[in-house]
C-alpha cells in the first residue's frame, strides 16, 4: 500500500492509515467521472497524508495548552477555554498558526532523527503555547 512507508512518522498508525486511505478513496469516488490524471491522484495522497499528521500532533498541542491553563489558573471553565480558543482560530491568530506548523515539523523532525531541529521546535512550541495560554487568561480574566 502507498501509505505503509509513511508509518515510520511519529503519531502514524495503521488506524491513521485506514482513515487517510478511506478520505482518499472518497475523494476519488468523487471523481469518478471526471477527466483527471496521476498527478492530481498523488495530490489527494499527499494533502490528506499531510493533514492527518497536522491535525494529530496539533491535537497534541492542544492537549498540552488545555494542561498548562489549568495548572494557571483554576477559575478558567474548559467552556470558557473553548470559546475563547474558537475566538482565536476565527481570527486566524498567528500564534495558533505558528503552533499548527511547529508542531507539524517537530514531528517530521523527530520522525527522521533530526534532533537539532526537534529540540529548537520544542522550545518554539512551548513559547507559543505560554503565548496561547497569557491571551486567554487575559482575555478571560
Amino acid at each position: 500500500m502507498f501509505f505503509s512507508p509513511f508509518t515510520q512518522i511519529k503519531g502514524l498508525d495503521e488506524n491513521s492509515i485506514r482513515e487517510i486511505n478511506q478520505e482518499v478513496q472518497i475523494k476519488l469516488t468523487a471523481l469518478k467521472d471526471t477527466d483527471f490524471d496521476i498527478v492530481i491522484i498523488y495530490i489527494l495522497l499527499l494533502s490528506s497524508l499531510i493533514s492527518k499528521i497536522r491535525d494529530i500532533h496539533f491535537n497534541h498541542v492542544l492537549d498540552e495548552f488545555l494542561r498548562r491553563i489549568e495548572e494557571t489558573s483554576e477559575k478558567i471553565t474548559r467552556e470558557q477555554i473553548q470559546h475563547e480558543l474558537e475566538s482565536l482560530f476565527m481570527k486566524n491568530n498567528s500564534n495558533i498558526s505558528i503552533l499548527y506548523n511547529i508542531s507539524y515539523l517537530d514531528a517530521l523532525a523527530e520522525s527522521f532523527n533530526f534532533k537539532k531541529v526537534a529540540r529548537i521546535c520544542k522550545i518554539q512550541k512551548s513559547k507559543y503555547i505560554n503565548k496561547l495560554v497569557a491571551l486567554i487568561i487575559l482575555s478571560v480574566e
